[in-house]
């Protein structure tokens, strides 16, 4: 609004002079190029100056929130001054380009009003002239004086309108490439209708899949990326496998042998290649995100909580909060007990990321919002890794009455976790060597038997 008012004012004020003396107004309009450069040159300097101003600041708050989240750990390792001394560096950063854009604006301000202010001094000589031949009359000079006040005005403010609008600008875009980001997972090859409900048979097909070399979705924005398999290491090869609906497989390996991987595709957080991950005989591909999300408990490896209270983090998935579907959940997961022991009960703050909670409770939490939304496929990744034996065993009694009749992938590297699984599967670089049941991997000695073997006698160890 300033703007346009501005401009018809800057119009208004050039036609009242033409008017007056249409060959003064072309001579006092001489520094008009000279400002439209200089306004065009330092609005390009002060565009870049507050991008690197954002970049800097971006930097800065990252590693801010870096530190305050991990406090303890910085405590525990007696590394307070290093990160303060590393603190030190962006935050110097940020203050030396803060400078150079106030040393850029301090400039800007006085170069536009000196350049303005050449106008007056043209009018002088070139009105002074024409005055005393007679060619303008001093009433006529005056009031062109006062008009080209009124326009001068407008063209310094236009360097105040520009400073803000650079400012706005350089902001903005960082922020359009957020908004403007096009996920490159998405319902573009889904056939089937969004009310959907799988039934819950998984199948493997022919699946080799490599994480794409750089971490960006379509456009280059951040999230999960696309794969064929080809050009990166591959992460799973020739994966064959197929698990009935209503069946409980469990996979066990090494660490980096690919199964966060495996779970993470029937999720589709990240895109398989088309064919290779089946759902109720389907490519994933052609499941609404929504009606496939929706029907898939997901316990990640890495717990996430969100600062909440504990009953809301159970009842994340849910559309309103059920405290009584809630206990129910908390109770199958082993964490009813722990709540009703909160002062606040299932109204107590977790905190960031579930600070006040123990590493045990965090995923019991986990379990209890995955088992909540009462899904068809429930995917445990490593989520009994933080709690005891006994604490295991209560929780995988109570899961087991929620496993009947859902498909269930279980990941772990315990045996006693997995043992009563239907179907069993050893991971090694990304590829199945073993699957049965627990009996037959045990008869056939390799590595699933060398690792119930080691475990069993860690358990008597501890129990000597």
């Amino acid at each position: 609004m300033y703007s346009a008012t501005t401009l018809v004012t800057m119009i208004m004020a050039i036609l009242v002079m033409v008017t007056i003396s249409p060959s003064l107004t072309l001579w006092v309009l001489v520094p008009a190029p000279i400002v439209a450069v200089a306004v065009w040159y330092f609005g390009k300097t002060i565009h870049d100056l507050y991008e690197k101003i954002q970049a800097a600041l971006a930097s800065l708050t990252a590693r801010v929130q870096e530190n305050l989240a991990g406090v303890r750990i910085v405590r525990a390792y007696a590394q307070e001054e290093a990160e303060t001394r590393a603190f030190d560096e962006p935050n110097r950063e940020y203050v030396s380009r803060n400078i150079r854009l106030i040393r850029t604006w301090s400039m800007f301000m006085p170069s536009l009003t000196a350049l303005s202010g050449t106008s007056f001094l043209v009018l002088l000589w070139q009105g002074g002239h024409q005055l005393l031949r007679g060619q303008i009359s001093l009433g006529a000079l005056i009031a062109f004086n006062g008009y080209l006040a009124v326009l001068v005005w407008p063209m310094i403010a236009l360097g105040w309108v520009t400073n803000i609008f650079q400012r706005g600008a350089a902001s903005m875009g960082r922020l359009n490439f957020i908004l403007t980001a096009q996920p490159s997972i998405d319902d573009r090859s889904a056939t089937l209708a969004k009310d959907s409900t799988p039934v819950g048979e998984i199948e493997f097909r022919d699946l080799t899949f490599a994480y794409p070399t750089t971490l960006s979705g379509a456009n280059g924005s951040p999230g999960a990326g696309k794969s064929n398999g080809s050009g990166a290491h591959a992460v799973l090869c020739d994966i064959n496998l197929k698990i009935p609906a209503g069946s409980t497989l469990a996979v066990v390996g090494p660490t980096g042998c690919g199964k966060t991987t495996l779970a993470a595709l029937v999720a589709r957080l990240w895109e398989a290649p088309e064919g290779t991950v089946l759902i109720d005989g389907h490519p994933i591909q052609h499941w609404p995100l929504e009606a496939l999300r929706r029907s898939i408990g997901y316990v990640p490896q890495d717990t996430y909580l969100f600062s909440e209270t504990v009953g809301g983090n159970i009842a994340f998935g849910l559309p309103g909060y059920h405290s009584e579907r809630a206990r129910e959940a908390a109770e199958i997961a082993s964490l009813h007990g722990d709540i009703q022991d909160f002062a606040s009960g299932y109204d107590t703050a977790v905190g960031e990321r579930g600070i006040t909670l123990s590493g045990g409770q965090k995923q019991r939490t986990a379990i209890a919002r995955a088992i909540v939304r009462d899904p068809r496929i429930l995917i445990l990744d490593d989520a009994l890794s933080s709690v005891d034996t006994q604490t295991e065993e209560k929780i995988l009694s109570g899961l087991r009455r929620v496993m009947r009749g859902r498909t269930t992938i279980l990941i772990s590297h315990r045996t006693s976790t997995v043992k009563n699984a239907d179907q069993i599967v050893v991971l090694r670089e990304g590829r199945i060597i073993e699957r049965g049941t627990h009996d037959q991997l045990l008869e056939r000695g390799g590595y699933y038997a060398d690792l119930y073997q080691k475990q069993l006698l860690e358990e008597e160890l501890e129990n000597a």
